[in-house]
């Protein structure tokens, strides 16, 4: 029980001086941090993240954040650098370079190069004094008072600063660009939230034939039968014109059965929910589901501009396609 006490106790301390780390940068965000933006936002190339090591680990995640957000990036390896990756480096390109230290040497070796390119040069450090803080057009000051490790040596907590700084400089930019989550979404067609924003109710509705559609003056046993033939629970009722009058679903049906057992001569006009909750094709799938959330109903008719059923589409195909599902990458 001792040694889980002391985990349990060593976990809590982490997170508090991680936290903290994080915490003592909002006094930091000024206007270096302001001139940063500017600077990355005003270039007409992309942004070039570097770092060795953690830091590394670091300048990828910080990559894919700017990309996935609407500033063009990469990541650019120290050590490969100098082996012929340099070329990737333009000079209308922003380089961020990240190290504790400041004094990490492949970065130090990188500085004049950038220089003679042409590009320019954020860098977040822990040393103010350090070579690259000194080098550098902006600097951005991500120290930690101590590391999460009990010996002050694991990049612990200046590598949570300087992911947390990253995350500040896309977000930022991010609202710099009126960057939209319409935009987002065409950088994620394949996440939840993609499918939320792109997908429309004319891709995935059922269409055609497939519509179970009778006219308002049939016997409600012809209803039944082309309800069961398109198997969606309901059908759509029509008048003279082909318009939507009415809708009948399983529901309908049950509440019928439960007043009387003799329908032989009913009518799909005496049955059906008349005024129908209807949608148009172009609506996002994501709409339909709120609109069919909001009123307790599972089946949504489309119909066209002169209010003639052209789909039909039910709940469980929507959380099928994911609609429903919580946000992701």
């Amino acid at each position: 029980m001792n040694g889980n006490r002391d985990a349990i106790a060593t976990g809590k301390q982490v997170i508090r001086i991680e936290a903290e780390a994080v915490s003592a940068l909002e006094s930091r965000v000024d206007e270096r941090f302001e001139k940063a933006i500017e600077l990355i936002y005003g270039s007409k190339g992309r942004v070039v993240v570097t770092g060795m090591g953690k830091s590394g680990a670091v300048a990828r995640k910080i990559v894919a954040t700017f990309n996935s957000t609407g500033t063009p990036a990469l990541f650019l390896h120290p050590s490969d650098a100098v082996h012929g990756d340099l070329g990737m480096v333009r000079g209308e390109d922003v380089v961020i370079c990240i190290s504790k230290s400041g004094n990490t040497e492949e970065l130090q070796l990188l500085l004049p190069i950038f220089r003679r390119i042409g590009a320019s040069i954020i860098c977040m450090v822990g040393n103010l004094e350090s070579s690259l803080a000194q080098a550098a057009d902006v600097v951005l000051d991500v120290s930690v008072r101590e590391e999460a490790c009990p010996f002050d040596l694991a990049p612990t907590a200046s590598t949570t600063a300087a992911l947390a700084m990253g995350d500040a400089l896309g977000v930022a930019l991010l609202e710099r660009r009126n960057f939209t989550a319409e935009d987002f979404a065409r950088f994620h067609p394949g996440g939840i939230l993609g499918k939320r924003l792109l997908l429309r109710l004319e891709e995935m509705m059922v269409s055609g034939r497939g519509v179970p559609v009778v006219h308002k003056d049939v016997l409600l046993k012809d209803a039944i039968i082309e309800m069961n033939s398109k198997r969606l629970g309901a059908t759509c009722v029509v008048d003279d014109a082909g318009i939507l009058v009415g809708i009948i679903t399983d529901g309908d049906l049950r509440r019928l059965l439960h007043r009387t057992t003799d329908v032989v001569n009913v009518r799909a006009e005496s049955v059906m929910t008349p005024k129908p909750k209807f949608i148009a094709p172009r609506v996002l799938a994501a709409v339909a589901l709120q609109q069919m959330e909001e009123f307790n109903i599972t089946q949504l008719v489309v119909v066209d501009e002169a209010h003639r059923p052209v789909g039909m589409v039910h709940l469980h195909d929507l959380v099928k396609a994911g609609i429903g599902g919580e946000s992701g990458g």
